[in-house]
């Protein structure tokens, strides 16, 4: 599996909606912005992942997108697989034809690791992303005043 810039981003741009889903409807200048990504690459992208299910989109004056589930529901697996990413490293993608008109000897081990890796993307939500960098920012804060403190 490769995962692409495709990917990266869709999984890049989807937790930044979901960090500022407080402030409503986020514009994709605002996400291109802070992410330094490309608008046009993002409407390409958003586009995918509307029809997919996973952003809403609202128009007009304070309009923009947001997450269609909750943050909790919305797994790294859906965004990767909504932007047309294969989580597959065979090269036969599953059809079993990877030498001609049969299966190579290391079929099974890439089945096996294909597995492991959409299982692998599947348990991680963006909710828990989002939890897990919120605790981040919040220790690194913390040892910031720590070290503040000890200096003055």
């Amino acid at each position: 599996m490769r995962l692409t810039t495709k990917g990266r981003y869709a999984v890049t741009a989807m937790l930044d909606l979901a960090i500022n889903a407080e402030q409503g409807p986020i514009t994709l200048s605002e996400i291109s912005g802070r992410q330094e990504i490309s608008l046009s690459y993002l409407e390409q992208l958003f586009s995918k992942l509307r029809k997919q299910g996973l952003v809403k989109s609202s128009r007009g004056p304070g309009g923009g997108y947001q997450l269609a589930q909750s943050a909790n529901d919305i797994s790294i697996s859906q965004i990767i697989l909504a932007v047309d990413e294969a989580i597959d490293v065979r090269r036969c993608q599953g059809d079993g034809n990877c030498q001609g008109d049969r299966s190579c000897l290391t079929h099974d081990l890439w089945t096996d690791l294909s597995e492991q890796i959409q299982g692998f993307l599947g348990s991680i939500s963006l909710g828990k992303l989002t939890s897990d960098r919120v605790l981040k920012e919040g220790c690194q804060s913390e040892y910031a005043e720590e070290r503040q403190a000890v200096v003055a």
